[in-house]
């Protein structure tokens, strides 16, 4: 599939690794669109991303529609904004963007959980002893929960004022 994504301004696009991360590093939440049957679904989601192995982790119930979704297609795609918001008198929005696409997988292994969840803890809070209290030490918590895993096969970033 052809990705138009920049086509139309490409002195926007962020080409450095370090500018890619930064946004993703830095956002809060993740808008991830998915699809079974020619049926779309969309939903945001707070995150936590693993800049070592490039890919993002996420929290859900057991249960749900988006599970439905992943278990019918795997293949995502989402988005990740850094909004700095309208500026009055110039008509220009300043942002930055991160576009990317890969699949969504249902951890299942509790090791792998566990660092999902220390990944998303992590980079949503900044305070290590809370961290420390939030992570879940009981294998029958991890029982009762689902971390996603989302592997970034491509990105593509760009930035406006």
């Amino acid at each position: 599939m052809k990705k138009y994504h920049l086509h139309n301004r490409p002195n926007r696009e962020l080409k450095e690794e370090t500018e890619i991360n930064e946004i993703l590093l830095n956002g809060k939440f993740a808008v991830i669109s998915m699809c079974r049957n020619n049926e779309p679904y969309i939903v945001s989601l707070s995150y936590g991303y693993d800049l070592k192995n490039k890919c993002l982790y996420f929290h859900c119930a057991t249960e749900g529609l988006k599970l439905d979704f992943i278990a019918a297609n795997k293949k995502v795609c989402a988005t990740v904004i850094e909004d700095k918001g309208y500026i009055q008198g110039e008509c220009a929005h300043e942002y930055k963007t991160a576009v990317f696409w890969g699949e969504m997988f249902i951890v299942e292994d509790n090791e792998e959980k566990k660092h999902g969840m220390n990944i998303l803890l992590e980079h949503l809070e900044k305070k290590e002893d809370i961290v420390e209290n939030l992570m879940l030490k009981s294998e029958k918590v991890y029982a009762k929960m689902n971390i996603l895993k989302l592997n970034i096969d491509e990105i593509h970033a760009k930035a406006g004022r």
